[in-house]
């Protein structure tokens, strides 16, 4: 009787292989054939999963931002913490887990970087990937503005700030050597505190 194979899992095992090859060997020098022999697969089966490279890469940015958003929310809507703390604790979350996969981390963002010599933008695809995130943040917002938590605000200029403190975090993670993480998760607890009511 043949094995069955679970499709999603073996994708994913691809995508995490993939991540790996790409952190070692850069995007550029990466090809489905060394990805496969490390997944212990043939070139033709990868293929029944993703075209090429690219598709790899737009699939880990959906799957890990897809995670994520699904962690904060059900912890965001689960817990009795005020709500300057559970926007705090999302966020330093966000940074410690950048933080912990580096290697993964550097090799997107470097695909990021190549793409866009080639003429591509990923702007776009960054903002649908972290739209949901921000509307977390500004509903978390809006309900510390309602129950006092929170001083008044313009709630999107801070989801916005928050986003744009969250990307410089995970860059200066991606790239730069001597990077603080107690310093930046610093700042974000600072700046958040400046809004508790």
């Amino acid at each position: 009787m043949p094995k069955k194979i679970d499709h999603e899992e073996r994708k994913e095992k691809i995508l995490q292989t993939a991540l790996k090859v790409f952190a070692r060997e850069g995007y550029r020098d990466s090809n489905l054939s060394l990805i496969a022999t490390e997944c212990g697969i043939s070139r033709p089966t990868i293929y029944q999963y993703f075209k090429d490279k690219e598709e790899i890469y737009y699939y880990a940015v959906k799957l890990v931002t897809g995670r994520m958003f699904n962690k904060y929310a059900a912890y965001a809507w689960s817990t009795n913490q005020d709500l300057v703390s559970r926007i705090t604790t999302i966020c330093l979350d966000i940074m410690q887990t950048a933080s912990e996969h580096e290697g993964e981390l550097t090799s997107l963002v470097d695909v990021m970087l190549q793409m866009k010599k080639e003429g591509r933008d990923f702007n776009e695809i960054i903002l649908r990937r972290t739209a949901k995130l921000t509307i977390l943040f500004k509903r978390l917002l809006r309900m510390g503005v309602k129950t006092g938590d929170i001083v008044d605000c313009d709630v999107n200029k801070v989801a916005d700030h928050l986003l744009m403190l969250l990307e410089s975090s995970c860059f200066q993670v991606a790239f730069l050597d001597t990077f603080d993480m107690r310093l930046s998760k610093q700042l974000i607890s600072t700046y958040l505190d400046f809004y508790r009511a």
